[in-house]
C-alpha cells in the first residue's frame, strides 16, 4: 500500500520528501488498520501479544522511514552530532535522537543576479543582468559550512558583479561580455569551492544604459561614420588629383593624344540616345574637329 501510493504521488509532479513521508504514514496506517479488521476482536483479547508488538513497531516505522530523491542528499545529526549523509532512496533514522538537515539538490542551478545602477570605471551607469550556473559537488559541506547557500550565492554574484562592473569600461561590457562573464565565474568559484559548491558559468545577459546616454552615443557614431566617410572622400579626391597631374606630363607633349580624350570624352556624353551637348567653338577648333564635322555632314546629305 505505501509503495503504491508512493507512486501515485510521483507521477503527479515532483513534492516534497516531507509530503512522501505524510502519504507513507497513511500507508502504513492503512495497512495496520487492514490486518486489525482482517483479526477477529477474540484474538486480541486471547493473545494481545501482537497487538502490544505492532503497534509500538508501526510508530517507529511511521517516523523512521525516510526517503529521499535520486539527485537528494540529508545530513543526519545525532544528538546534535553530524554522523554523515543519506540518500538517494529509501533511509531510516531514530526518531527523536536524529535530526535530518533539509535535502539538498545536487544537479546543476541557475541563479539570475541583477546589478542595478552600477557605475562603470567610466562613470557611466548601467543595469546588467546576468545568470549563474552552480551545483553542489559536495554536501556536506554545503550543509556544514554555510547556513544558507542558495542565499550566499546570490549575494555573492551580485557583489562580484558590480565589483567586476566598476573595473570595466562601458565598452568592453559591450563588447566583451565573455571575458566578463569568465571573470566573474573564477571570483565566485574561489569563494564557494570551501562551501562544496562549484560555479561552472557566469553569463551576461544584457547590459542597459539610460535613454539620454543611447541616444548620445547613437548620435557620436553617427558623426564619427560622416567623419570617416570624408576622410574617405577627401582620400579619393586627392588620388584623383595626383592621377590627373600624371596624365597632363603625358599630354603635354602629345596633342594628338589630348585630342583623342577629347574625342571620347565627347563619345562618352552624346552615346547615351536623345541626349544634347553644347561643346564652346574654341574647344572644337582646338581639337580639329571642325572639318571633320563638316565632312561627316556633307557625306550624310550626299546618302
Amino acid at each position: 500500500m505505501p509503495l503504491q501510493l508512493s507512486m501515485i504521488k510521483r507521477s503527479s509532479g515532483e513534492d516534497s520528501p516531507s509530503v512522501r513521508l505524510q502519504i507513507s504514514a497513511i500507508g502504513v496506517a492503512a495497512l495496520i488498520f487492514c490486518i486489525g479488521v482482517s483479526v477477529p476482536l477474540s484474538a486480541y483479547l486471547n493473545n494481545p501479544v501482537p497487538a502490544i508488538v505492532g503497534m509500538p513497531l508501526g510508530l517507529y516505522l511511521l517516523f523512521a522511514i525516510r526517503v529521499a530523491d535520486q539527485w537528494q542528499k540529508a545530513a543526519v545529526l545525532r544528538l546534535g552530532r553530524y554522523i554523515g549523509l543519506r540518500g538517494p532512496g529509501v533511509f531510516m533514522i531514530i526518531p527523536v535522537i536524529d535530526q535530518i538537515s533539509k535535502y539538498v539538490d545536487q544537479r546543476v542551478r541557475v541563479t539570475a543576479v541583477k546589478a542595478e545602477s552600477a557605475l562603470t570605471r567610466d562613470t557611466v551607469p548601467v543595469n546588467v543582468d546576468a545568470i549563474v550556473f552552480w551545483l553542489v559537488w559536495n554536501a556536506e559541506k554545503s550543509i556544514l559550512e554555510v547556513m544558507d547557500f542558495d542565499n550566499a550565492i546570490t549575494m555573492s554574484a551580485q557583489t562580484a558583479l558590480r565589483e567586476s562592473i566598476g573595473r570595466h569600461d562601458l565598452a568592453q561590457m559591450i563588447t566583451e561580455r565573455e571575458m566578463l562573464g569568465k571573470e566573474l565565474q573564477r571570483i565566485l568559484d574561489e569563494k564557494t569551492n570551501p562551501w562544496g559548491i562549484t560555479v561552472q558559468s557566469v553569463e551576461i545577459r544584457d547590459v542597459h544604459i539610460p535613454q539620454a546616454l543611447e541616444d548620445a552615443m547613437s548620435r557620436q557614431a553617427q558623426a564619427e561614420r560622416e567623419r570617416q566617410a570624408r576622410i574617405i572622400l577627401g582620400t579619393a579626391e586627392t588620388e584623383i588629383s595626383a592621377k590627373f597631374a600624371e596624365a597632363s606630363k603625358v599630354y603635354i607633349n602629345n596633342p594628338v593624344a589630348l585630342h583623342l580624350r577629347a574625342m571620347n570624352m565627347l563619345y562618352e556624353a552624346i552615346k547615351e540616345k536623345g541626349s544634347m551637348v553644347i561643346v564652346p567653338s574654341s574647344a572644337v577648333e582646338t581639337m580639329g574637329l571642325g572639318g571633320m564635322l563638316g565632312t561627316a555632314a556633307i557625306s550624310h546629305q550626299k546618302q
